[in-house]
Order: C-alpha cells, then sequence, then structure tokens
C-alpha cells in the first residue's frame, strides 16, 4: 500500500480491516481540490471554490439512518421512528462487506477532531472514497494541529463509501444507502450516498448522545456569538427562523452557527466550520457567507450561469438544499478558538405565521423547557392559487431527528443549567407575522427584531414593565427602544380581536397535541407551561 501525506507512523488502515491500495493522509485542501479536479470529480466557480455534484441524495436520509441497539444503547436511546434500531451482529456484517469494498481502493483518510473545548474533545478518523469528501471533513470538523496529528488516536472512526450499496434483504436496511451509528465500536457507516452532511450530523448525533448522557453538558442546535464584554447568545430556530441571519453581527464574535455544548463553564462549538444553506444567496443579503465562497470552500449542487463558472444561486433545479462548506475562520469576525463563557442571553426563534405570538417575551425556566421540547414554527402552505393557511412544524429541541435520548432529557438539563446560572434571560422571539396571519398580515421587520434583541443583550429590558400573553403566560414587555410599542402586544395589532383569539386558543391547542407525547416523561414543572386552552361553551 502506498501512503502519502502526514500521519500518525503507529498507525496504519491495516489495523481496521481496510486494505488499499493507495491511501492520502491529512492532505491540505490544495492538494484534495487538485486530486478533485483531476478525477474529473468536480469544477471550480469563478472565485475559485471548489464546485460538486453529491449525486442521488442531496440531503439527509433520516430513514436510513440506524443506531445499533446493544448494552449501551438499549435502555438509554429512545428507540422508534427517529433512532431506528440495527443489530450488532448486522452492524459487523455489513462493517466487514465495506472493508472489503475499500481493498485495493484509494482513499483519502483525515485526523480530526470535534469540541472546542479541550475538556471534551472528541478525536474523528475519517476514510472517504472521494477527495472533495475529505475537503467538507477539513472543512466543518475542527482541525489538529501537524504535530498533533503525529501522536492522534482516533476515538471515533467515519467509514464512508457513497458507491457501497447495501443488500436490503440480507443487511437489514430499506434500501440501499445506510448511516449507521454503533456506540460500542464507535465507528460511523456510511454506505449509498455521497452527501456529506451525513457525516456532519452523523458525529453531532454522537454527542448529542455522549455529552448529556455521560458528562451533563447540554448539546444544542443553535447558533453562538459573544459581545465585546463576553457576554454569550444563543440562537435556537429551525429553518426560515432567521437564526443564522440573526447570530451574524459584526459587531459580536461568531462562535459557531449550529451545533454546540453548554457545560458548567463554557459554551463550545462542536464545529470547525460552518456548512451554510446557499440558495439565493447573494453578498447584500449575506455578506460573510458570501465572501467564504473562496479557494478552499466546497460547494454542493450549485448550478453555474450558462457558458461561465459563475454560480447562479437563485438555480434550485438539482435541490433547494444547495451548500457551501467552509472553515469557520473564513468568516471575518470568527472568535477562535471557538468557545466562550456561560450564555447571558437565549433566543428561541419561530416565524409564527398565524401572527400570534409576540414580537419578543420573557420565559420563565418552565416556560424556557416547554418551549424547547416545542420547538415551534410555522410555514406558509404554499404558493398554489387560494391555499393561505400556514402549516405548523414541530421539532422537539430545535433538532428532533438529532436526538438519541428522550427530548425531555435534554429540556431538564436546560433547567438545570438555568437553575445553576440565575442570571440567564430566555426569549421568544417571533420573526414571523404580527396584524393577521399569512395573507392577512404582514411580516415582522428585521430592523425590528434586530433592535429587540440587540435591546434585550444589552441589558434595556431589565426594568420595562411586562404583561402576561393571556393564553401562553409568557411576558410581553411594554417599551423596546427603536420599536413601536403597539406592536409588541401581538392582540392590539388586530383588527378582528375575536378572531385573534380564536387563532390563538387554536395554536395553544396544537401545542397541546403536539406535546401530549412527551408529557408522560415531562416533570410536573415542564407540563405547567402549557398554554392555556379555551373550552368552547
Amino acid at each position: 500500500m502506498q501512503e502519502f501525506g502526514k500521519k500518525n507512523p503507529d498507525v496504519n488502515l491495516a489495523d481496521l480491516g481496510i486494505n488499499v491500495s493507495v491511501a492520502h493522509w491529512n492532505l491540505s485542501p490544495e492538494e484534495l481540490v487538485n486530486a478533485t479536479l483531476a478525477l474529473g470529480q468536480g469544477v471550480l466557480n469563478d472565485t475559485g471554490a471548489l464546485c460538486v455534484h453529491t449525486g442521488k441524495f442531496t440531503g439527509r436520509s433520516p430513514k436510513d439512518k440506524f443506531t445499533v441497539k446493544d448494552a449501551i444503547t438499549e435502555h438509554s436511546v429512545d428507540w422508534g421512528d427517529v433512532n431506528i434500531p440495527i443489530s450488532p451482529e448486522a452492524f459487523d456484517k455489513l462493517y466487514d462487506k465495506v472493508c472489503a469494498y475499500f481493498t485495493g481502493k484509494e482513499v483519502w483518510v483525515r485526523d480530526s477532531y470535534a469540541c472546542a473545548d479541550p475538556v471534551y474533545r472528541l478525536n474523528i478518523r475519517v476514510v472517504n472514497t472521494t477527495p472533495w469528501a475529505n475537503l467538507f471533513c477539513n472543512d466543518l470538523f475542527l482541525r489538529p494541529t501537524s504535530s498533533e496529528i503525529e501522536t492522534q488516536k482516533h476515538d471515533w472512526l467515519i467509514l464512508q463509501a457513497p458507491e457501497f450499496l447495501s443488500d436490503p434483504a440480507v443487511d437489514g436496511t430499506r434500501q440501499g444507502n445506510f448511516t449507521m451509528v454503533n456506540f460500542t465500536r464507535k465507528v460511523i457507516l456510511i454506505g449509498g450516498s455521497a452527501y456529506t452532511g451525513e457525516m456532519k450530523k452523523g458525529i453531532f448525533s454522537v454527542l448529542n448522545f455522549i455529552l448529556p448522557h455521560e458528562q451533563k453538558v447540554l448539546s444544542m442546535h443553535c447558533s453562538a456569538n459573544e459581545g465585546k464584554n463576553g457576554d454569550v447568545a444563543l440562537f435556537f430556530g429551525l429553518s426560515g427562523t432567521g437564526k443564522t441571519t440573526l447570530s451574524a453581527d459584526p459587531d459580536r464574535a461568531l462562535i459557531g452557527d449550529d451545533e454546540h455544548g453548554w457545560a458548567d463553564i463554557t459554551v463550545f462549538n462542536f464545529e470547525g466550520g460552518c456548512y451554510a444553506k446557499c440558495i439565493d444567496l447573494s453578498a447584500e443579503k449575506e455578506p460573510q457567507i458570501y465572501a467564504a465562497i473562496k479557494p478552499g470552500a466546497l460547494l454542493e449542487n450549485t448550478k453555474f450561469f450558462p457558458g461561465t463558472n459563475t454560480v447562479d444561486y437563485a438555480d434550485a433545479s438539482v435541490t433547494e438544499n444547495t451548500r457551501a462548506a467552509y472553515p469557520i475562520d473564513f468568516i471575518t469576525n470568527a472568535k477562535e478558538p471557538s468557545f466562550g463563557g456561560q450564555p447571558k442571553n437565549v433566543f428561541f426563534l419561530t416565524c409564527d405565521a398565524f401572527g400570534i405570538l409576540p414580537p419578543i417575551s420573557k420565559l420563565t425556566k418552565a416556560q424556557a423547557m416547554y418551549h424547547f421540547i416545542s420547538g415551534y414554527t410555522a410555514k406558509v402552505a404554499g404558493t398554489e392559487v387560494g391555499v393561505t393557511e400556514p402549516q405548523t412544524t414541530f421539532s422537539a429541541c430545535f433538532g428532533r431527528v438529532f436526538l438519541p435520548l428522550h427530548p425531555t432529557k435534554y429540556a431538564e438539563l436546560l433547567g438545570q443549567k438555568l437553575e445553576k446560572h440565575h442570571d440567564v434571560n430566555v426569549w421568544l422571539v417571533n420573526t414571523g407575522w404580527s396584524g393577521g396571519s399569512y395573507g392577512v398580515g404582514s411580516r415582522m421587520k428585521l430592523r425590528y427584531t434586530r433592535s429587540m434583541i440587540t435591546a434585550a443583550m444589552n441589558g434595556q429590558l431589565t426594568d420595562v414593565g411586562y404583561e402576561a400573553h393571556p393564553v401562553f403566560g409568557i411576558l410581553m414587555p411594554n417599551a423596546v427602544p427603536d420599536v413601536p410599542s403597539e406592536i409588541l402586544s401581538p392582540r392590539n395589532t388586530w383588527a378582528d380581536k375575536e378572531a385573534y383569539d380564536k387563532k390563538a386558543n387554536e395554536l395553544a391547542q396544537l401545542f397541546v397535541k403536539n406535546f401530549a407525547k412527551y408529557a408522560d416523561q415531562a416533570n410536573d414543572e415542564i407540563r405547567s407551561a402549557a398554554p392555556v386552552v379555551m373550552v368552547s361553551a
């Protein structure tokens, strides 16, 4: 076997049962780009970023993700539609098949790690069959120093073989593609899909088990930034709520844009890069992300304007889920190392297309746990003629599909953090509609939302009066600098107050219905924060 690149001299793939013809270890981004171009697997755009297509899969396939059910996971993992069990025997057989597939192949190997706080560092080794997937791992995971590579032993192994397809009838999979997580062997096995996000979210799922279950660290699907005075803010939110936009603040250092841990002393980034959606990306709307599309960055599933190497970011013909991967230091105000102290403010972002929730409200500890479990937003149903009714979306802890444990475990851990750190403020921010539901009201102005978040972070909402929402009980401030006071209580913005009350009651019912599946494992404090549903006479 030929080996190229820098590696630990005491490490070889044969120890893992893998016998390849050529192994490239820890190549530089430039070397990986050149290898991709030489193999005809990608092209450069006009700013020097590498552009590739991920093939059949342009997103994760959650129904094809399996967790090995064994002594470690049997009684701790929340088994069901999210965490699908597979036997250790089935995993072992498929592992051997993937290793056999690697025989005689050319592979790219990378040593990296997750968790910027060294106390929680998780060393990762990745074996890829394409150089551009290895570039993704360089960009997204944390990068050890040259001297660390010479001694680093991996805690977890990722084997990614997109060309290998399982046999569902024999291997116990649903179809040819699969992602399998084995907590005993500490292996993530990926086959049949070249979508790189499977590797990123595979490690996220691992950390969502290890950190809360074993070390009482709250793992979070959120962005984080830090002010000049060291105050840390967390931003939770599902797609379309403004998580990336509102956390990207030129006056605050970016800790990270997607995955973090909240420990006793620190808030720390799990990753060393960003995996940004780039549909409709522009220099005007997202200048920092746009500027990060340069040599070393990876663009997935984008298209060029005809006859050019200029990306048409509005082109969704391959997928709406076009992505850009790049190291976090491609963002000019990124903080390194990417961790800070205890958070001062936590923001739950929702795009409420019903126009019911206040533009900003303060949550008690119980309400924070309840809304954390709920993970609510609403999406416009579509653009067909006559379709104007919003659709609710609930995703527990703002990332249900990545949670190995029952959602109440994460909510209770959040409550413990808030109990210990009394000065942490939790806010619910509605970036959606005001003055009526979608089709009647209007979208909350971004400048108002920014002003409300800035006021919260600057402590300007400490001494203002508050009024409790009659249905949800959350506390609405009476005044916010640079924001019209009449929009702070959403009922006041509706011309038809009875229509507001009716719609508020309907939304409360949806919250209660969603929470019902978690209620039996939720404590009394969490249950006490449910909205009040009015019973019709």
